[in-house]
């Protein structure tokens, strides 16, 4: 029963999303840098969305070493959501989607060879309610596209290359699926998964599977065989993470940053604790590996 209850609650909040005025949340840049095994730091915090401090700005995603992409909804405007982007040498902010739908998840699409024609993909909540994958250009040379024809129940993605991607399958149960963008034909990997997907530096998926309410699995698909392998319990209640470019997993819970990794680690350590600078419940994280960036998302 309670495994049922969980979906429910989490299908409720996947499909109903556009209707509602969404919790304020706010976004914080840390510089990160790992010392040794057990030792990081953090430094030179800035608050990046001082312009919706009162919105909800979430969903970071390091779509290069300077620009961040965000899911935002203004405190002017509590009736749909708009990816922005952030530069974060000019500190210049710009709006990248305008349209009367909801879009969610900004995603880089992988380049298909030499191709320079850079795209991003975001979920798009359509006016009847229906989760859609659209892809749009970097350089605006179009208003986008739907990158299926029949695929309406997405919640969140994760792209392995350029042709492949992760779907989470909004349920009941949810599903992971690893999906071929040119012509729809599905795998079915596993289901009652959360919603954050990673990549290894094998290549392979890491993702969380709840098998009940207290019991949550931090797992990874291999991105050949599609099997999936245990990599450790998740914290209590926490579901999003981030792969540093060693393989060093770093989750949060409640004010705390937490690190595992497979090859060294037993259990999760506690490598950052965030309450010195007022900070009381971390959902969402983005990594910048190449630049030791880290985004931490506060409510």
């Amino acid at each position: 029963m309670k495994i049922q209850l969980s979906i429910l609650l989490s299908l409720f909040i996947c499909c109903n999303i556009q209707a509602q005025q969404l919790p304020k949340t706010n976004v914080m840049l840390f510089d990160f840098k790992q010392q040794n095994d057990t030792v990081y730091t953090l430094k030179n915090p800035k608050f990046l969305t001082a312009f919706n401090k009162n919105g909800y700005n979430n969903q970071p995603y390091f779509l290069s070493d300077r620009m961040l992409y965000l899911t935002v909804q203004t405190s002017k405007d509590t009736t749909q959501t708009d990816i922005y982007a952030l530069n974060l040498k000019t500190k210049k902010i710009s709006q990248v989607t305008r349209t009367v739908e909801s879009e969610y998840s900004p995603t880089f699409i992988p380049p298909r060879g030499t191709n320079t024609d850079f795209e991003f993909s975001c979920v798009r909540v359509e006016t009847d309610g229906s989760q859609v994958l659209w892809r749009y250009p970097l350089n605006r040379s179009h208003k986008g596209k739907t990158i299926f024809e029949n695929l309406k129940n997405i919640g969140y993605h994760f792209w392995i290359d350029y042709r492949d991607l992760v779907l989470f399958y909004v349920g009941p149960p949810h599903k992971m699926m690893v999906v071929d963008s040119r012509d729809e034909s599905a795998r079915y990997v596993t289901s009652n998964i959360g919603r954050c997907f990673q990549e290894l530096p094998d290549g392979n998926v890491a993702f969380v599977e709840k098998m009940d309410d207290e019991t949550w699995l931090l797992k990874k698909m291999d991105s050949r065989t599609y099997r999936t392998s245990l990599i450790t319990a998740t914290l209590p209640g926490s579901e999003d993470f981030v792969v540093l470019k060693d393989g060093t997993i770093i989750m949060a819970n409640a004010n705390k940053l937490y690190k595992f990794n497979q090859r060294k680690d037993t259990t999760w350590l506690e490598i950052a604790n965030l309450s010195y600078y007022g900070m009381n419940n971390i959902t969402r994280l983005a990594v910048n590996n190449k630049e030791d960036r880290i985004a931490v998302v506060i409510d």
